[in-house]
């Protein structure tokens, strides 16, 4: 099941502009849209995970945060270019 929120992850991010983030709730709402709320729990450890592996930002008020230590309101976005290379 992560693999199906991997996915959904990164194909709502790809329709994003570079900079613009997606929060938990969109991607469970991806997942299932009417089963969204079982599916939103799965959504943190696979962020995390991708965040682990350099994969996937998580912010918080718009700045990024520690993937270990977050708490509260979070979303996701993709790495910047220049932080990649």
């Amino acid at each position: 099941m992560s693999a199906e929120v991997e996915a959904a992850i990164f194909d709502l991010l790809g329709k994003l502009p570079p900079g613009k983030s997606v929060s938990p709730e969109e991607v469970a709402r991806a997942v299932d849209p009417n089963g969204w709320r079982r599916e939103l729990g799965k959504v943190r450890p696979v962020a995390v995970g991708l965040a682990r592996a350099g994969k996937l930002v998580i912010t918080r008020h718009g700045k990024p945060a520690d993937p270990e230590k977050f708490k509260g309101v979070w979303r996701m976005r993709l790495p910047d270019e220049a932080q990649e290379g």
